[in-house]
C-alpha cells in the first residue's frame, strides 16, 4: 500500500494527492503534524516537510520530485506533454504556483489564519494577510490570461500544471478566500477541475477546529 504523510492544508501535499488519484493509485493517507518535528518523522525526512511519500520500498520527498516519479513510473493517463517546449511550460507554471503564488498568497492567508492557531505560533499577521488578499487579483487576473489562450492552464490538456494551481486554490477556498466572480473563465476551469472524480477526496478534508466554508465542496458554486 502507497502512503501518503500529510497535512490537509498543504497545497504540495494536495498537489501530490491530485496525481495519485487522476492515475488511480490508491494510497492510505496519513496525518502528520510536521511541526513538531518528531524524530521518527525526521527520520523520513530530514527537511521536516510534507508531503513524504512511502512507495516500492522508497521514502520519497519533495512534491515536485514525487510528482516527476509518479509520472515517470505510472505514465497513464499522461500529467506532462510529450514535447519538451510544452513540458518546460508545465514545469514553469508548477514552479509559479508553488514558489511564487505560494509566497505571496498561500503563506499570507492559509498560514497566517490557519496554521499559526493549529500550530500555536501566534496571531495573523494583519499586514501579511492585506498583502495576500492584494497578491491574489494578480494572480487570478494571470490565470484569466492563461486560460483565453487554451483549455488548461499550460495548453490543451490537463497537466500537473493544473493540479499545483488547483492545490493552493482549494486550500485558500477552504476559508472562502478566493473570490470566484473576479475572472469567469478562471471559475469555469475551477468548477471544471473541481468535478473530477480525483478531486472527491480533497472535497472531503475538515480540519479540526477550522471548518470549510459553505460552498466548499460544492460542485456548482
Amino acid at each position: 500500500m502507497i502512503q501518503l504523510y500529510q497535512f490537509a492544508l498543504s497545497p504540495f501535499c494536495r498537489k501530490v494527492r491530485l496525481v495519485l488519484a487522476e492515475k488511480k493509485l490508491e494510497v492510505e493517507l496519513i496525518d502528520e503534524r510536521y511541526w513538531e518535528a518528531s524524530s521518527e518523522f525526521l527520520r523520513r525526512n530530514a527537511a521536516g516537510k510534507v508531503p513524504v511519500l512511502r512507495i516500492e520500498g522508497l521514502t520519497l520527498s519533495d512534491s515536485g520530485a514525487i510528482c516527476e516519479y509518479l509520472e515517470e513510473t505510472n505514465p497513464e493517463p499522461a500529467l506532462m506533454p510529450k514535447d519538451a517546449a510544452a513540458r518546460a511550460e508545465v514545469r514553469r507554471l508548477v514552479a509559479w504556483f508553488d514558489d511564487k503564488f505560494h509566497k505571496e498568497v498561500t503563506s499570507k492567508l492559509v498560514y497566517e489564519r490557519v496554521n499559526k492557531k493549529l500550530t500555536r505560533a501566534g496571531y495573523p499577521d494583519g499586514a501579511n494577510v492585506k498583502d495576500g488578499v492584494k497578491a491574489i487579483k494578480f494572480h487570478l487576473d494571470y490565470m484569466g490570461w492563461l486560460l483565453d489562450r487554451s483549455r488548461w492552464l499550460a495548453g490543451p490538456d490537463l497537466t500537473v500544471a493544473d493540479f499545483a494551481a488547483a492545490a493552493h486554490l482549494s486550500c485558500l477556498d477552504y476559508s472562502s478566500d478566493v473570490d470566484w466572480n473576479r475572472n469567469q473563465a478562471v471559475r469555469d476551469w475551477y468548477a471544471k477541475i473541481k468535478s473530477r472524480p480525483a478531486f472527491r477526496s480533497i472535497l472531503a478534508d475538515v480540519v479540526p477546529g477550522f471548518r470549510p466554508a459553505k460552498h466548499y465542496a460544492d460542485l456548482d458554486f
